[in-house]
């Protein structure tokens, strides 16, 4: 019990600090990924805040295409560093193929995650505030609208009654569901 009493709070410091900037790494790459608005003010904060980093790895790793990769990998460099440190402080190994897994896995979760909690925030936007307009929710639509334009298509039309959040959750549980678990496994066989 001593021995957590220590560890638990560094552990806990690390994860905050690293799985904040690693999302805000995660919402960048999304947003322009999917073409939301650079200008908003959303958007700009997350361009300051990211772009020292990202402006060092653009040098040696290109985009490809609408895909910038160089996002990508430092949230899983990210990921790779705040794993092991966490790791290395409550005694466990693991090599650097199980630990860039748990990585991988770690951030499509969070990419998973990012998707629920926009859906769920942009319903209830719709619910409290129909057609208001503000710079969260231009950003909330823009990440989400094409995710649910495919939902949409899936779902037949009952009037002003919209099921594609519906639907789109339990896409995304199914897919935490069945592909999270796997990889996680693979994670553990490989360390």
């Amino acid at each position: 019990m001593g021995s957590n009493y220590m560890t638990d709070p560094v552990v806990f410091l690390i994860d905050t600090l690293f799985s904040l900037y690693i999302l805000a790494v995660m919402l960048r790459f999304l947003l322009q990924w999917t073409q939301a608005d650079f200008y908003n003010p959303v958007s700009q904060f997350l361009v300051k805040i990211t772009h020292p980093a990202l402006k060092v790895m653009r040098r040696f790793i290109p985009s490809v295409g609408r895909i910038d990769t160089s996002s990508l990998v430092l949230a899983l460099v990210l990921q790779i560093l705040a794993n092991f440190a966490i790791l290395a402080i409550k005694g466990v190994t693991i090599n650097i193929v199980g630990l860039t897994v748990l990585s991988f896995t770690d951030l499509l979760k969070m990419s998973l995650d990012i998707f629920v909690y926009a859906i769920f925030a942009g319903a209830i936007l719709s619910w409290f505030a129909p057609g208001s307009y503000s710079g969260a929710s231009s950003l909330l639509y823009s990440l989400t609208d094409p995710l649910l334009n495919v939902c949409r298509r899936l779902t037949p039309d009952l009037g002003s009654i919209d099921l594609s959040p519906l639907v789109a959750l339990v896409l995304l549980q199914l897919a935490k569901m069945m592909v999270l678990p796997p990889l996680q496994e693979l994670a553990g066989l490989l360390s």
